[in-house]
């Protein structure tokens, strides 16, 4: 299976979890998709998540800029105002 993933470390995921070569590069396809997410684009989709279940934007906000500081390639820190106008514009 064609994959754009570092070799090694599908066969590492493989060696390590039990997953077929396939599988491994697949899980490891969607970490790198998931953490390639534009800045963006993760507080837009996260504050539609939260939103849904009823949070309040000051709540949201805090913990948008919460997920973010805590990401593995940290995004820069961003005001309440700049997430704002990242959702509304």
């Amino acid at each position: 299976m064609p994959t754009s993933s570092d070799p090694d470390l599908v066969d590492r995921i493989a060696t390590s979890t039990g997953l077929s070569p396939a599988e491994a590069a697949r899980v490891v396809d969607d970490v790198i998709a998931f953490h390639a997410e534009p800045v963006e684009d993760y507080v837009r989709r996260r504050h539609a998540q939260l939103k849904t279940y009823g949070a309040k934007n000051s709540e949201i906000f805090a913990r948008i800029a919460e997920e973010l500081a805590d990401r593995v390639v940290a995004a820069p820190k961003l005001t309440e105002r700049q997430l704002r106008r990242l959702v509304y514009g």
